[in-house]
């Protein structure tokens, strides 16, 4: 457990979060390299299906992020997603896995230090958490 690194899958917006993510490189702050990004055109296009996916194929947590409410390019994307999270979260629940393995925040292009923070901490709770309980359980 001592050198457990957690796998994160990383669902980013493409006008925002991808963008933060991408300023958070190239202004070189510091966040630890967990995270494998998967730029979508929206936030409101991850299907909890993708989710559940990505924890069943080993991911130990999963982080979407999308534009700020009322700066989706696509209108309600963002709103969609934040009401799918909260109900996969609760099905998580029933499931016996941890619901705080699934995080999703809001990030705009200009944000990069709390895509990093964000980044940051989410590793550190997983780390706390341990392996994910889900990682190639056959169905």
């Amino acid at each position: 457990m001592k050198d457990f690194e957690p796998n994160i899958i990383g669902f980013l917006c493409n006008w925002c979060s991808y963008a933060g993510a991408d300023l958070a490189g190239t202004s070189r702050m510091k966040y630890p390299p967990n995270i494998k990004s998967i730029r979508v055109m929206c936030s409101g296009r991850v299907d909890p299906i993708f989710i559940l996916e990505a924890l069943k194929k080993g991911a130990d947590g999963v982080l979407v992020a999308g534009c700020h409410p009322g700066d989706c390019h696509y209108q309600s994307g963002n709103y969609k997603t934040n009401r799918r999270i909260k109900l996969l979260k609760k099905f998580l629940e029933e499931m016996a896995v941890n619901p705080n393995r699934v995080r999703f925040e809001y990030v705009s292009a200009s944000e990069g230090a709390k895509f990093a923070t964000i980044v940051t901490e989410f590793v550190d709770e997983l780390k706390k958490m341990g392996p994910n309980p889900l990682k190639d359980v056959k169905v």
